[in-house]
């Protein structure tokens, strides 16, 4: 039996398998359990999978496996969830924690407030050119039009794009995987669609590749959005983003990215693999 914790981060949801005191699912079993369990209708249901380890870099190791059997190299909820798992197991203590991922070690600050567990992520810098292909010119890859749309790129550990909008009722589920899929990004990309609220405020949606659908929240989408908002001149430093599965707080300073926000359990279980 394969014990499991189900969190979630404004509604993004993980499935966590706990191998900080030793390997629990062997590596060529690994995908097929994202597969199977991530599944709504047929296993437990969630947006990817969580493996928490030791790491040799930093206090904590993430790897996230997803639905499509792919492995993402960041998710900003999905670190939140396990930060909040580690706190809870008694692997780490409030304060200052680091985390090694595919996108490199981050470092991560844990409090408690009013009960709730708030997790502060530093995402590094954004790069603002697709993954590994600067445009042509300054470098910068801000509202290219694509596919009928003005599409700007960042990455923050995986690759975003994010089109500027007053109208988020639009067909996502259509429109977005034309730009998942364009050459013009070779390893795919988060496909964000955002309306500028205010100089300290946006709305979000976003269409997570791996996931291949809208999830209710991104975090490193939310940091995305933020970022080319602010790289044109939309919105200042600190940012609330609005998701469909609740607020997130951005800061956006000196040239580097946090979010915040917190995580929840949701229940714990065992399957068979």
């Amino acid at each position: 039996m394969i014990n499991f914790t189900k969190l979630q981060g404004n509604g993004n949801d993980f499935i966590l398998v706990d191998e900080y005191k030793g390997e629990v699912l062997s590596e060529n079993k690994k995908f097929d359990f994202a597969e199977k369990y991530c599944n709504r209708r047929f296993g437990i249901g969630a947006d990817g999978i969580l493996f928490l380890s030791k790491s040799r870099k930093a206090e904590l190791k993430m790897r996230l496996l997803q639905p499509d059997r792919s492995e993402a190299e960041m998710c900003g909820n999905g670190i939140r969830c396990l930060v909040k798992y580690a706190l809870d197991a008694g692997y780490i203590t409030p304060g200052r924690v680091s985390v090694e991922t595919l996108a490199g070690v981050l470092g991560v600050v844990v409090r408690i407030e009013r009960r709730a567990v708030w997790v502060r992520v530093n995402m590094g810098r954004p790069v603002f050119e697709r993954e590994g292909i600067p445009a042509l010119g300054s470098g910068e890859f801000l509202e290219e039009e694509l596919q009928g749309y003005k599409v700007s790129a960042v990455n923050i550990g995986v690759p975003h794009a994010v089109i500027l909008t007053d109208n988020l009722d639009l067909p996502l589920i259509e429109a977005a995987p034309k730009i998942r899929y364009d050459p013009v990004f070779p390893k795919g990309a988060n496909v964000n669609f955002v309306r500028v609220d205010s100089w300290e405020e946006i709305t979000l949606r976003t269409y997570e590749r791996g996931v291949e659908g809208e999830t209710l929240s991104c975090g490193t989408g939310s940091v995305a959005g933020a970022a080319i908002a602010s790289r044109l001149g939309k919105v200042g430093e600190k940012v609330r983003v609005n998701t469909k599965g609740g607020l997130l707080r951005i800061f956006l300073e000196g040239g580097f990215a946090y979010l915040e926000g917190t995580a929840e359990k949701v229940f714990e279980g065992s399957v068979d693999l």
